[in-house]
C-alpha cells in the first residue's frame, strides 16, 4: 500500500474518482443487459445476441471519435450532450423492449446505445496522465484496471438479481440512472480534466500514429481472453453438470486479475515497459493454455485463477505504454481506442469460442486465448521498437494535482 497511498492521496482525486466509479458501473452491465433485455422480450437468444454484438461493436467504433471531441474541446462540453443522448437511446430501447417491438429496431437501439455510452473509463486514465509521471503513473493505471475489474465483477451480479427479481427493464433503468447521475457529476469536476486542445484536430487519426496500431492489436487479444473464458467456463461447466459454478469460477478469474493488477501496481519497475508487455503475453499464452486440459472444476478454477492473475499486469503496462506513444493532446482519443480494441476482442473471442464449443465441444473454447496471445506476443516482441515513447511526449507533463 506504500506505492498506493501517495496516488490516491493526491489532492483532488477523489472528487472525480467516486463520481466516475458510479458511471463506469452501468458502462460494465450494458452488454450483457442488453442480451437479457431482448431475450426477454423477443423470447430468443439469436436476436439478443445480434442486439449485444451491435451494442459492442458500435461501442468500440464510436468510442476513438467520442475521445478526439473531448481532447479538442473538452471532456464536460462532449459528457453532457453525450449522456443525454445515451439517455435517450437507452430510454428508447428499454420502451421498444417493454413493449416487444420487432428484432431489426432493437438492434438499432442496440447499436446507438453502445455508440453514444460515455468513456468516463478513458476520461479518468487521461487525467491522470495529464498530471502524473513515470512509477506514480503506473502506478495510477493500476487503480484504474482494479476498478474496471470491481465494476465488471459487481455488473452482472447487480444486474442478474435486478432482472431475476423484477426484469431486465427495471435492472436498465436503474443502469439509466446510475450513468446519468454518474456522469454529469464527473463532468461537472474540473478537478484535473485536460483544457481542449486545438492540436488535437489532426487530419489522421492517433490510430496511424507509430506502434498505436500495434498496441491496439495486443489489446484486441486480451479482449479475446475475456470473450472466450465467459463462452468456455459457462459452456464447460454445463456439461460437467455444475452450471451454477460458472459464476464463482469466472470470479475466481477476476478476482486473481484484480490481486495481480495491485501487486503489479506497487513494484517499482526497471525493465523496460515493452519488454515487460511482451514477456507478459507470453506468460499470458502460457497461463491460458492451462485452462484446455482441466477437465474438472479444481482444476478449472486453478487455471483461471492463474489466468487472472497475469492478465491484468499486460493491460496495465499497455496502458502505461500508450501514454509515451501520444502527445498530450491526444491521450483521451488513444485510451478510447485501446478500450475499444478490448470490446473488439470480447466479440471476437466469445464468436471464435462459441464456434468451437457448438463443433467441437467446450473444451476447445479454451484454445482461443493462448493461440490469439500467442501470435500478439510474437508480434509484440519482434516490433517492440515501435512501442518505445516518443521523446517528445516525455516533456509533455504538468505538475501535480492542485485541491479544487
Amino acid at each position: 500500500m506504500k506505492s498506493y497511498l501517495p496516488v490516491l492521496a493526491t489532492p483532488g482525486a477523489w472528487r472525480f474518482l467516486l463520481p466516475a466509479l458510479v458511471a463506469r458501473l452501468p458502462f460494465a452491465m450494458t452488454q450483457l443487459g442488453v442480451l437479457l433485455l431482448v431475450e426477454w422480450s423477443t423470447s430468443a437468444y439469436g436476436p439478443a445476441g445480434v442486439a449485444a454484438a451491435a451494442a459492442a461493436v458500435s461501442q468500440a467504433l464510436a468510442g476513438p471519435r467520442i475521445g478526439r471531441l473531448a481532447d479538442r474541446h473538452g471532456q464536460a462540453r462532449v459528457l453532457v450532450p453525450q449522456v443525454c443522448a445515451h439517455a435517450l437511446a437507452l430510454g428508447g430501447l428499454v420502451a421498444l423492449a417493454a413493449s416487444h417491438a420487432a428484432a431489426p429496431p432493437l438492434v438499432v437501439a442496440a447499436a446507438l446505445t453502445g455508440a453514444t455510452a460515455p468513456q468516463v473509463g478513458a476520461m479518468v486514465r487521461a487525467r491522470w496522465a495529464h498530471r502524473l509521471s513515470g512509477p506514480d503513473l503506473n502506478t495510477a493505471f493500476a487503480v484504474e484496471s482494479v476498478t474496471d475489474e470491481l465494476t465488471f465483477t459487481l455488473a452482472p451480479v447487480i444486474l442478474v438479481a435486478l432482472s431475476t427479481s423484477y426484469s431486465p427493464v427495471v435492472a436498465l433503468l436503474v443502469a439509466l440512472v446510475l450513468v446519468v447521475t454518474g456522469t454529469l457529476t464527473f463532468a461537472a469536476v474540473k478537478t484535473a480534466a485536460p483544457a481542449g486542445s486545438a492540436a488535437s484536430a489532426r487530419p489522421v487519426g492517433v490510430l496511424r500514429l507509430r506502434g498505436v496500431a500495434l498496441l491496439a492489436t495486443a489489446f484486441l487479444a486480451m479482449g479475446s481472453v475475456f470473450g472466450s473464458l465467459q463462452v468456455g467456463i459457462t459452456s464447460l461447466t454445463e456439461a460437467l453438470g455444475a452450471a451454477a459454478s460458472a459464476g464463482p469460477v469466472y470470479g475466481a478469474f477476476s478476482g486473481a486479475s484484480l490481486a495481480g493488477g495491485l501487486l503489479y501496481g506497487a513494484v517499482r519497475w526497471r525493465v523496460p515497459a515493452t519488454v515487460r508487455l511482451g514477456c507478459g503475453l507470453v506468460l499470458l499464452a502460457a497461463a491460458t493454455s492451462a485452462l484446455v486440459p482441466a477437465g474438472s472444476l479444481p482444476l478449472l478454477y486453478g487455471a483461471a485463477a492463474l489466468a487472472g492473475l497475469v492478465i491484468a499486469p499486460v493491460v496495465i503496462t499497455g496502458y502505461t505504454i500508450i501514454d509515451g506513444l501520444v502527445p498530450a493532446a491526444a491521450r483521451t482519443e488513444a485510451f478510447t481506442w485501446l478500450n475499444g480494441a478490448i470490446g473488439l476482442g470480447i466479440a471476437v473471442g466469445s464468436t471464435a469460442a462459441g464456434q468451437l464449443v457448438d463443433r467441437f465441444g467446450p473444451s476447445l473454447a479454451f484454445v482461443v486465448p493462448p493461440l490469439i496471445t500467442g501470435l500478439a506476443a510474437v508480434l509484440v516482441l519482434a516490433r517492440r521498437r515501435a512501442l518505445r515513447p516518443r521523446p517528445a511526449v516525455t516533456s509533455e507533463r504538468a505538475p501535480a494535482l492542485l485541491p479544487g
